[in-house]
């Protein structure tokens, strides 16, 4: 693009979308502020990091190409795994995770396989989401009472009378007011007139509690801050070699995946929200791809394209990326002018935040609606979501993919042989799908069908016969007529394999 047509290019963005896109990326900058601050915090990483990721995700992803409206940065859905990574690798093999992570979603994106992502079972995805949300409500609840959350499923679920019984604690009781406060906040917030709520609850929670713990001097403990030069952990050359660790390359392997499939599930939501033009994957996939690069190289936390921001963005009547952009530009001034505001923010209100958003992903309402219509499918929902709080995110969605694709195997091979007699005719009817794993049942069936003069095979219900059982129908029904029975078959050309 020529200079002069770039001039051309802003100054009519300047007369039809500035004034929408500079409103909604405020909107989303005060959005994204407590949502990063928290997200880093919760996986026991330093406040700043989260700014540092929502930058990246404005300046770098937002200006490239893919999904116009979606915004990205640190996601609540990565938490979990994040944690899991910092404890075990620490925080400063963090960087080179996901940078390594970022480089594969380039290679997904340049091989074209972001659609491979829409072949995944909706349930394994809901279960993906409900699992997230229950380690968020099982985790954040210790924050919430200003108390060390243990480190396993089992014993954070033992451990919850005793924080009951803490309660007397005058600290623990003044950190869990404040947490319970936000919560309401942001819970009655959405009752409030659709003007107020352009300013986001979130934000509203975190100002109020803020102002109340300082004015006050309540016994809360509040986020520890330093300048962001402190925390950027440039990845060198000789941090690559922590890659040569099966568990480190795993790790870089399961953040590409998981934030490939919630950015790109994210996209799909986005994209039902506005009319424009809709999201090619692959080209998101790459950009997603950069910006992990980008925020590995700062040793910050992965990234995605974030459904609350997304949404928020859309909502607010952004436009053009230029809003997504912008978001990041007022997260980079806030962090190098007003980062001392972080210190008055009460910890308790950013477990708060992030229960809500569980809460959210859990979506009980949702499981409940689909435990109605589909039992099967939402037992694949509770395996997966129990897999993951019990053992880890990875192991949880290979567990919903295994089940899932047990439940297509079955459906793809379940079929019924019934019998009946019509006038002289004896009917059987074949319906279902006939492959030669169902072979032994459907010989069993054809071989309980009672002797008759006039035998009528009807498979027009069938879906699909694989060629194992057109021999073996055909086997029968030679036989049949070696016993001096009529045998007539209707076997539509579409069913043969």
């Amino acid at each position: 693009m020529s200079f002069g047509n770039t001039i051309d290019h802003l100054s009519r963005w300047w007369r039809r979308d500035a004034t929408a896109d500079l409103g909604a990326s405020l909107v989303v900058f005060l959005v994204a502020v407590p949502l990063c601050v928290g997200v880093a915090v919760a996986s026991g990483a330093p406040a700043e990091l989260g700014i540092v990721t929502g930058i990246v995700g404005g300046l770098v992803v937002g200006l490239l190409p893919g999904s116009s409206l979606q915004v990205s940065g640190p996601a609540a859905g990565l938490t979990v795994l994040v944690a899991e990574a910092v404890a075990r690798h620490g925080l400063p093999a963090l960087g080179v995770i996901v940078l390594a992570s970022g480089l594969l979603q380039i290679g997904m994106g340049l091989a074209r396989l972001g659609g491979w992502f829409q072949a995944i079972s909706p349930s394994v995805v809901q279960g993906m989401l409900a699992g997230i949300g229950l380690v968020l409500l099982l985790g954040q609840t210790y924050p919430l009472f200003g108390a060390a959350q243990p480190g396993t499923t089992l014993e954070k679920v033992l451990g919850l009378p005793g924080l009951a019984a803490r309660l007397g604690e005058p600290r623990i009781a003044a950190t869990l007011g404040v947490g319970v406060l936000a919560v309401a906040v942001v819970v009655l917030w959405q009752k409030v007139p659709a003007r107020l709520r352009l300013v986001p609850g979130a934000l509203v929670a975190v100002v109020l509690t803020s102002a109340l713990v300082a004015v006050f001097g309540l016994p809360v403990a509040t986020v520890q801050v330093g300048g962001l030069g402190s925390v950027i952990n440039l990845v060198g050359p000789h941090d690559f070699g922590l890659l040569a660790d099966p568990a480190v390359l795993g790790t870089a392997v399961t953040f590409a995946l998981v934030a490939s499939a919630e950015s790109l599930f994210s996209a799909a939501a986005v994209d039902r929200m506005h009319t424009g033009q809709p999201t090619s994957y692959n080209t998101e996939l790459v950009a997603q791809g950069v910006g992990n690069t980008a925020a590995g190289v700062l040793g910050g936390l992965p990234l995605t394209a974030v459904i609350v921001r997304s949404a928020a963005n859309v909502q607010a009547g952004a436009r053009t990326k230029a809003s997504r952009v912008l978001h990041g530009a007022w997260l980079l001034l806030f962090a190098v002018w007003l980062p001392n505001l972080l210190a008055l923010v009460p910890l308790t209100t950013l477990a708060a935040l992030l229960l809500h958003a569980g809460w959210k992903l859990l979506d009980l309402r949702q499981l409940v609606a689909l435990a109605r219509a589909h039992r099967v499918e939402a037992s694949i929902v509770v395996l997966t979501a129990g897999a993951i709080a019990a053992v880890d995110l990875l192991v949880g969605v290979l567990v919903g993919l295994a089940a899932a694709i047990a439940k297509a195997a079955w459906d793809v091979s379940h079929f019924h042989v019934t019998w009946q007699q019509d006038d002289d005719d004896l009917v059987v009817r074949l319906s279902g799908n006939a492959t030669f794993v169902r072979l032994p049942r459907l010989l069993a069936a054809l071989h309980e069908v009672p002797s008759a003069d006039r035998v009528r095979l009807d498979l027009s219900g069938v879906r699909h016969l694989d060629r194992a059982c057109h021999q073996a129908v055909e086997n029968w029904a030679a036989q049949r007529r070696r016993t001096d029975s009529d045998v007539r078959v209707s076997l539509p050309a579409e069913a043969v394999a």
